[in-house]
Parts: C-alpha cells; structure tokens; sequence
C-alpha cells in the first residue's frame, strides 16, 4: 500500500501518514465527480452566486484552521497564511457580486437573426495545484471555475496533504454539493502516470496547472494530444527594475517584500533586482540592511518573516545556485548558507553583479535568494529584464509615470506595475508569457476560460 507522507519543513518531523489512492479508487471519485459536475451545471448561475459568497464566509471562519495547517505543511508565516486565506474569501466575494453579471448573455444585432454569445459549463476540470499557496492557488481557480458551472478534480501537492483535505470538507460545508470539489490522493512516483490518465478521460474537459515548468510542459502536451483546453501557470524570474529618478526609500522597502514574502517561495517573487547605476550603492546598501533584518524562524511564532524551504531539496538548489554564481563572478552580500537546523531553513541571501549565464540570473529561484544586476541606463535595463525565458512578472520604480510605462512596454510580461509590487487581483486578470504560461485566470478573463464559449443564431 502506497502512503503520502506530510513533514514539517520547521523541524523536519512527520505531521500525518494519508494512504494513497489506487487505480480503482481514483475511478470511482471520477465517476462521482463527474455526476456532482452534470447537476451543478444545472443550477441557476444565481444559486451558484450565493454558494459561492457562502464559500468565502466559510473560509473565513475557518482562517486559523488553515492558516495553522499551511504553516505545518509548507512552512508559511502564520500572517501570510491568513492573509492567503482572507485573499481567497475577498475573490469569493468578487464573483459572488460579479460572476452573473459576467457570465450573462452577450446580445449582438445582426439584420435577420437573434443572435447573442453565452457562456456556459465546460464541464469537470482537472486541477494540478503547487504547495506554495496551498488555500490561495486552489480557490483562485476553483472559486470562478465553480461560478461558472464547473466541478473539480482536485490534485494538489502531496506535502499539503492535509491543506486539500480541508479545502474539500470547506466546500461541502459552505452547501457545494458532496464530490463537486474532489481532492485526489495520488502517490508522488504515481502523479505523472495518474495525471495524463485522467487528461486522456473523456470525462474531463480541461485542466489547469500551476507548478514548475517540467510538470506544465508534460500537462500541457498530454492536454495537446487529448485536443483539450488547458491553462498553465509556471515559473517566473521577475525583474524589479529601478530607474535613476526611483524613490530609493521606498523602492528599497518594497524589494523587500516582494522577493522575500512566502520566503521567496512564489512565481511572482520579484528575483532579479535591475538598477540603475547611479542609485546602485544606495539601493544596494539600504536593501541588504532591511534583508539582514529579517526574522527568520519558526513560521508558527508571531513575528517570523522568513519561514522554512517547503522541502530539503529546494534548500539544496538555493545553495547550488548561490555557490555557481559566486564561481562565475557574483558577489555575496549577506547570506548564503544554510542555518544550522532540524528544518529547512536558509539564511536571507543577496547576490550583487549578476548578470546573464549565471544561475541566480538566468534561473527560477524559488528561496529566499535575491540578485542585483547594474544597468547603465534604461536601454541596458530592458536588455536584462527581457534576458530571461521567463515572462510572468514586472515591477518598474521611478518618479516620472510616463518614463516608467514607456519602460514597461519595452519588457515582455503578463503583468506590469510601476512603483507597486507585482501581485494578483481577482479584478484583473493574472497569467505569464514565454516559459511562464499561458491563459489567464481570475477577473473575467479567468471566469471564462473554463467556459464553452457558445454562439447562438436564431432565424425567424
């Protein structure tokens, strides 16, 4: 019998043995499912509104229940995990208000005919969700996903086990019918088999990712040969670009937060810092002190900033690109060892003279690792923003707006801010570019790509 094994990344130590699903089990939770999917997507987009408004009050009122198990299984600072939850309750609320609206039919006037677009049920989606949000990442898909009609096959990352779970029994609290939202427990080494299995079922109708950029691209081809939507939400090296007129105060304190929330651990971290060199020292140097600052401890003890590394090999990569960049010219300013402890943890870590070909440039650094690169002028900043396979991300500082936007256009991403960090809104739609995904989610755009998108032509 296979086994799902959930650690504390704090201490090292087992949290909860859950028995994984085998073929069989995994067949019945489909056909269920699937049964849940077909009578939902019956009920009036009004009734599904105010589920889903009762879907936000539920995980509200369930906050440090989740709060506390993210900060067990991945290691999030209890405040973040809160703030993650109450995130998650705040996009209930939007397409609660919103979704109808949205989801109504579009009239268009053409001579002769009764013509309008509807958007409708697509169907039972699988979902492949990542650890790193492990409440957030799930309802900023399932939260428009049910709005629109759909049900979910929930495969969410082995080491928030319990974090699924939980998610589940919310829904069917909130008055989602029982098997609507399903969490599959599938055996790490089966994941890759189980997946491309469940895409290739005619019973699923589409599937969405958020991971790595190896897991999108298998789900993405399997998706491909089974002529299937998909939306996928990868990697990013998001560059945090300041320009020679930036408030360096300000731009200083926001770097931050944006390369250390969730201890570095999120797509869009902000991770390569592009100054420009007449503010370069005084950037650098006010950036290093606020990192050097940094509590970093047991994420379940009020104050921590800088929790554990989800797991002991994302440690392990942090050290190898730190130590292949140093090798090829970086250098260290603050950092750069792991702490001695039962846990996961790595000390807040700034590289400065980076530059493409090397790792903590050119790779996605999902830890707390930050590097600075120097550019001349903003010619040379776009050059390096744009020197990545990435595209999710862009943070650009300055004090002249019009300067600022005319630099954005000039770097591919699927998301631009000038002077605010990069983040996610359920108002505007989220997605990446290049090796970072494709497809959308959230706001309208998020709402309908798990929608048939149907024309209607009626002749008299």
């Amino acid at each position: 019998m296979s086994t799902i094994q959930t650690v504390n990344p704090a201490t090292g130590q087992p949290i909860t043995s859950y028995e994984a699903w085998d073929a069989e089990r995994i067949e019945a939770a489909v056909q269920r499912a699937r049964a849940a999917s077909r009578a939902w997507a019956l009920v009036p987009v009004t009734e599904r509104a105010q589920r889903v408004a009762r879907l936000g009050q539920t995980l509200r009122a369930h906050a440090d229940q989740l709060a506390d198990l993210a900060a067990q299984e991945m290691g999030k600072p209890l405040a973040e995990a809160l703030g993650e939850v109450e995130k998650s309750a705040l996009t209930a609320d939007y397409y609660a208000q919103n979704g109808p609206g949205i989801l109504a039919d579009e009239r268009v006037a053409i001579d002769g005919a009764e013509t309008w677009i509807a958007y409708e049920p697509i169907g039972l989606v699988l979902a492949v969700m990542p650890w790193n949000f492990p409440v957030w990442q799930v309802m900023r898909f399932a939260l428009p996903s049910l709005m629109a009609g759909n049900g979910i096959l929930l495969k969410h990352a082995s080491n928030v086990t319990g974090s699924a779970l939980a998610l589940q029994e919310l829904c069917v609290q909130a008055g989602l019918p029982e098997h609507l939202v399903t969490a599959l427990l599938i055996a790490e080494a089966d994941v890759p088999d189980a997946t491309a299995r469940l895409i290739e079922d005619d019973r699923i109708a589409a599937v969405t990712l958020t991971g790595s950029n190896r897991a999108g691209a298998a789900v993405g081809s399997a998706a491909g040969r089974a002529a299937k939507k998909s939306v996928l939400e990868l990697g990013g090296s998001d560059a945090f670009v300041v320009l020679a007129d930036a408030d360096i105060e300000r731009a200083s304190a926001a770097a931050v937060k944006a390369r250390f929330a969730n201890s570095g651990q999120s797509c869009v971290c902000a991770k390569r810092f592009i100054v420009h060199q007449d503010v370069a020292d005084v950037f650098t140097d006010a950036f290093v002190a606020a990192v050097q600052d940094l509590r970093t401890g047991d994420p379940r003890e009020p104050g921590t900033q800088v929790g554990p590394l989800a797991r002991d090999d994302l440690r392990g990569a942090i050290q190898r690109q730190v130590e292949e960049s140093v090798a090829a010219g970086a250098r260290l300013l603050t950092g750069g060892k792991p702490l001695p402890s039962d846990g996961y943890f790595y000390q807040p870590t700034v590289l400065a003279d980076t530059q493409p070909g090397m790792p903590a440039f050119d790779e996605e650094t999902f830890g707390p690792l930050a590097a600075i690169a120097i550019a001349a002028d903003d010619d040379e900043a776009v050059r390096l923003a744009n020197a990545t396979s990435f595209g999710l991300g862009l943070s650009v500082w300055t004090t002249d707006l019009a300067r600022g936007i005319e630099v954005a256009r000039r770097i591919t991403s699927g998301a631009a801010f000038v002077n605010a960090i990069v983040a996610s809104d359920p108002r505007l739609p989220f997605g990446g570019t290049k090796r970072s995904g494709y497809g959308r989610e959230l706001a309208s755009a998020g709402i309908r790509e798990f929608t048939n998108i149907r024309t209607y032509w009626v002749s008299a």
